[in-house]
Order: C-alpha cells, then structure tokens, then sequence
C-alpha cells in the first residue's frame, strides 16, 4: 500500500533519479536539434525527452506541456537574433545586412516559422500569440527604421510588414523545400555553393527592386 502512495506521488511530482541530471536547458536543447531534423507535429514531448535521455514527465515538470517548451524555443531564438533598429547607417547596405541576417537565421532554425504557424493555429494562450506577435515586430521594425532613415530617398516607398512577409517566405522556403531544391538542381550539387548562390540573387533582387528609379520622382 505504501509503495502504491509513493509511486503515485512520483506521477504526480518531479521524475525519478535516473532524469534528474537533465535540466530544463538539456530539453530545450533537444528540442532545438529536432526542429532542425523534423517537422514541428513530430516535435513531440516523448521525441523532446528521448532525445535528451530524459523521462517525459521532465517536459511537465519544468514546462507544463509541450506547448510552453516550444515556446521557450521561440524565444530563446528570438532573444539570440534580437537586433536593435539601427540608428544610423546606409539603408541600401542595411538592407542588404539584414537580408543576410534573415537567411541566417532560417538555416540556423530550421522549421521555425512553421512551428510559430502551427502552434499560433491552435494556439489559446494569450501568451503565446502576444510572443509570436512581439518576436514578428522586430523585423517590421527594423525595416521601418530603415525606410526613415532614407532620407535621400535612394530606395522606392515600402511597406515594412510586406517587405518582412516576402524575406521571411523566400528564406525560409530555401531551407524547408529542400526535397524539391534537391531534386530540381543536377545530382551531386554543392548545397553551400547553391544556398550562397541564391541568398546573393535574392539580395540583387530585393535590392534593384527597391531602388528609386530616376523617373519614378
């Protein structure tokens, strides 16, 4: 009888020993590292906690489910990449700066904008919806910082939040249609060579696109 009451009270509280070397750190690692591999529906609590030899219980424990610790995900990377709106500076180089930024911030957190998609979808936390709301604001802003700082007007009017939603898709497609990317490009490609390749085209692009063209005053 007593041994039923103290496996219940184990359910019921924090893990057995053999998890309690891992940390709350250790699953959000892990959970990391699989959102770099799978899509977010196969980030699940159980994959989170075998991959950071944990019990899943742990994933309760610190987080209360599964939704609260991918939102220290979301967050975590959001504080890593946090960039402050510049206050000075060239806008068509800090444009072109924050292109790159955002390619680097795609590859280095794969499967990002569809985990912040997928759980805003089914999202009823007011949190979480005012995190992702916030961790979205900061490009919008640093892209309307640089707008104001044209003061030459040497690129055409813009609206931030499209500019944001058109950088956001063309990155973040390089890294998550892979499969397709593979299969349109010769066998054997250098996927470097290629990610490089394109991350310049899309700043030409970006970037002609924007240019104020002399008859357009």
């Amino acid at each position: 009888m007593s041994g039923t009451r103290t496996s219940d009270k184990r359910r019921k509280g924090r893990p057995d020993a053999r998890s309690a070397g891992v940390g709350r750190e250790a699953l959000i690692a892990a959970a990391r590292q699989l959102l770099q591999e799978l899509p977010p529906q196969q980030v699940t609590a159980s994959a989170i906690a075998r991959r950071a030899g944990a019990d899943p219980a742990l994933v309760r424990y610190y987080f209360g489910n599964r939704g609260n610790l991918l939102l220290e995900v979301a967050q975590q990377i959001g504080e890593e990449t946090h960039a402050t709106p510049p206050e000075e500076g060239h806008p068509p180089q800090l444009l072109a700066d924050f292109i790159h930024a955002t390619f680097r911030f795609t590859r280095s957190a794969k499967n990002m904008q569809r985990l912040m998609l997928d759980e805003l979808d089914s999202a009823s936390s007011t949190e979480m919806r005012e995190s992702v709301r916030q961790w979205n604001r900061v490009p919008v802003d640093y892209y309307d910082r640089i707008r104001k700082l044209d003061k030459t007007g040497e690129l055409a009017d813009f609206d931030p939040l499209f500019l944001h939603l058109a950088v956001i898709g063309i990155s973040d497609f390089f890294v998550t249609g892979g499969p397709l990317l593979k299969l349109l490009l010769p066998e054997g490609s250098d996927m470097n060579e290629v990610a490089r390749r394109y991350e310049d085209f899309v700043e030409r692009l970006l970037l002609d696109g924007l240019r104020r063209r002399p008859d357009s005053e």
